[in-house]
């Protein structure tokens, strides 16, 4: 499977929005991998990582974010569960589970029904250690500074803003991963 070629079905190439997912997909991609050496110990299935990775955020082109090119109807917290749809339907279940599992540092039953988030009501955290591989890794890249890799003081400040669950998740994998 290439990711790219599931990418086109979707996307026109030669856009700013194929561009921008391309280039934010890439960036994860190449940090999780190079996390992944570094860890042989973890038996990371690295081959899988580096398509999920490259396929993560398929959805957002559904979503309502015109500062990155999207001019879908969904909020932008959609795009993890219809990137997932999306897969699903590809016969790629694996692949949509890395999708709908990776807004920030996953989303619980909790988190969803306290902040009235209008996503599928279960659980949606990381599992795998590849999905959450992707998840830290998806942490240090926007869509909006694709040039620009964040540093973990900041990812810790933004996702302070949900909570210290969030912070801690984060914590974990910097300590597993890095």
């Amino acid at each position: 499977m290439q990711p790219l070629d599931i990418i086109r079905k979707y996307y026109k190439p030669d856009t700013a929005l194929y561009d921008t997912l391309v280039c934010h997909s890439t960036a994860v991609r190449d940090k999780a991998l190079t996390l992944a050496a570094r860890h042989p110990e973890l038996h990371i299935d690295t081959a899988f990582v580096a398509e999920a990775a490259m396929l993560h955020d398929i959805g957002i082109f559904e979503t309502n974010a015109p500062n990155i090119f999207c001019r879908g109807t969904h909020a932008y917290i959609e795009h993890g569960y219809l990137g997932a749809e999306l897969l699903r339907r590809e016969q790629l279940p694996r692949h949509a589970l890395v999708c709908e599992r990776h807004t920030g540092t996953g989303l619980t039953i909790e988190q969803i029904v306290k902040r009235q988030l209008p996503v599928p009501l279960r659980d949606m955290r990381p599992v795998s250690i590849e999905e959450q591989l992707i998840c830290y890794a998806d942490k240090f890249f926007s869509k909006s500074h694709l040039d620009v890799e964040i540093p973990p003081a900041t990812v810790r400040a933004k996702l302070a803003k949900f909570g210290k669950d969030s912070v801690r998740q984060f914590d974990a994998w910097q300590h597993l991963f890095d």
